[in-house]
């Protein structure tokens, strides 16, 4: 698949000549969504925590529109993630942008939501677009376009079951509870379009942060009525089938359900105002599974996978795919969804022609791979806040991994967690980032390490945090979770030299800088060391305790 630099044009295409009008864009992105909907259950083909989250939502518009069998992110890690997006290019190709914790987004970057603006929108967003980072939101024009103000902080529907746990622990009942988050969502959006008083069409990025951890212990139960032990021989291998862990992962599904339940009253206002069916829909999420083995910040499937469903105006439905996207190529089918003039730069490529069409199956036959990767994740000072550098080729056959510095932990250093005899269990789940914290904190971390010396549980303990090899290859038609390296098996060994050399030939045509000039640029300044941190602006010393 050639990737090619778009030049600045104005997009005229089938998609905008055949409505009667531009199309609202609604575009709903998830924090650590990864690929979890029960849509995906009966294209699947196999048995796995799809089906036993319920999504209907999600479902009603699959079935309008097409489900992207594989759809994955540029990078598993938020800010990464969301500047490929926003600006269909590499992650490794947007500055600073290219990490999370120091991230600061270079203005000679172009992004598409202001051209979509100037196009004729009216655009807006809630909570989520390009956090953490600096300026934050600047891509939507920050506070300019914000509706927010129905709900935020801790007490928003971005801490969905801590805040229903506590409604119902004050008196509420379940319902009530649940409502209260509901209306945030509602009353978000009814700003928003109540702004448009020029009733231009509209974009709008609804972007909950709900699915990103922390998460109420034992909420997937309490709330949606999930029992962890129905997920018991459904989970991927790499994850321990323990009631601890079958219980976080419920918990987690949970939050995914509350992100359906809230597009639900989304598309309740859309139909209302009878524009759904001028309304092109996307759904999708910034990356896998947050705090447990294998997820964000990894570049296997679980943690670069992800859902991707769309519908609208001129996209015939019940459609499933099996086109490799990456979501950058999102940066350019927003511009021409909306008719907006293109941009230098990207390398990305519109996945317009693939909606539009009214096959399943392979549609277009260049999108047979894709390039995921990662740098620095979160600032770790006794690191000197080195990055993990990788990069991958994912086909529908095989993913082979790259990691540039394998003398490194994968999810930072261990600190003091190996020196110590026996951590606290109950320290572990409140704050594991003190160890490998590239992993977020969950009751699965905690899990793991109080059992990392335990004989049974070894294997899964060094999956998670252990060293890796310079090249890991996975052979997906016998290994569907990628937990069997098969990299220096001699009957893989031509496949392994083809899909390095198209790696790296990749990264090269692109100017990636990890593999151009002396390829040192990310273990540099300001791309790593304390000016990195926060934006660039140094830590505050601690004051000083007596």
């Amino acid at each position: 698949m050639i990737r090619t630099a778009l030049l600045s044009i104005t997009i005229s295409t089938g998609f905008m000549m055949a409505a009667d009008k531009k199309p609202n864009i609604l575009f709903c992105f998830a924090d650590d969504w990864g690929r979890y909907a029960s849509c995906y259950a009966a294209v699947d083909g196999f048995s796995s925590a799809n089906d036993i989250v319920k999504t209907p939502n999600i479902d009603r518009i699959a079935k309008r529109g097409v489900i992207f069998r594989n759809a994955f992110v540029n990078a598993p890690s938020c800010t990464p993630c969301r500047s490929a997006i926003l600006s269909g290019r590499y992650f490794f190709n947007t500055g600073r942008a290219a990490i999370l914790s120091g991230a600061v987004w270079d203005g000679s970057v172009p992004s598409w939501p202001m051209p979509v603006k100037q196009a004729g929108y009216h655009i807006g967003k809630t909570w989520k677009v390009w956090s953490p980072g600096t300026p934050a939101d600047i891509q939507f024009g920050q506070g300019e376009n914000d509706y927010s103000k129905a709900g935020g902080g801790k007490g928003s529907f971005g801490s969905f079951s801590e805040n229903v746990m506590k409604a119902m622990a004050a008196g509420s009942d379940l319902s009530q509870a649940k409502d209260q988050m509901y209306a945030q969502v509602r009353g978000n959006f009814d700003a928003f379009l109540q702004a448009n008083t020029a009733g231009k069409p509209w974009c709008y990025w609804f972007g909950p942060t709900n699915v990103h951890r922390a998460w109420a212990k034992g909420s997937g139960k309490a709330i949606w009525g999930m029992n962890p032990d129905d997920l018991k021989g459904k989970l991927p291998k790499f994850l321990p089938d323990v009631p601890e862990v079958r219980e976080d992962f419920a918990d987690y599904l949970g939050e995914a359900q509350a992100f359906d339940a809230a597009i639900g009253e989304l598309l309740k206002t859309v139909e209302a105002k009878g524009e759904l069916d001028n309304t092109f829909i996307v759904i999708s999420g910034d990356h896998g599974a947050p705090g447990f083995p294998g997820g964000k910040c990894n570049l296997y499937d679980f943690g670069v996978g992800v859902a991707l469903i769309a519908a609208g105006p001129m996209i015939p439905g019940g459609r499933v795919v099996d086109d490799i996207a990456n979501l950058m190529d999102l940066a350019p089918t927003f511009l021409e969804a909306a008719g907006a003039k293109a941009y230098n730069g990207m390398n990305a490529r519109s996945l317009m022609p693939v909606l539009t069409s009214t096959q399943t199956g392979q549609v277009d036959a260049d999108r047979t791979w894709t390039i995921t990767g990662r740098e620095r994740h979160v600032d770790v000072a006794r690191e000197g806040f080195l990055p993990y550098p990788q990069r991958a080729l994912r086909t529908h056959d095989y993913l082979l991994i790259k990691n540039f510095k394998p003398e490194r932990w994968p999810m930072g250093s261990p600190l003091k967690v190996t020196d110590t005899s026996e951590p606290d269990a109950r320290t572990l789940e409140d704050d594991t980032r003190a160890a490998f914290p590239d992993m977020d904190s969950s009751p699965t971390k905690g899990w793991l390490i109080n059992h990392r010396k335990d004989p049974a549980w070894q294997w899964h303990f060094d999956y998670a945090f252990g060293k890796r090899p310079i090249i890991q290859l996975f052979d997906l038609k016998k290994d569907r979770d990628q937990t069997q390296n098969v990299a220096e098996d001699p009957s893989y060994a031509e496949i392994k030299q083809s899909l390095e050399r198209q790696l790296m030939d990749e990264l090269i045509r692109v100017g990636d800088p990890r593999v151009t000039g002396d390829g040192m640029t990310f273990e540099k300044a300001p791309f790593t060391g304390p000016a990195a941190n926060e934006g660039g602006k140094k830590k505050k010393k601690a004051k000083a305790t007596k």
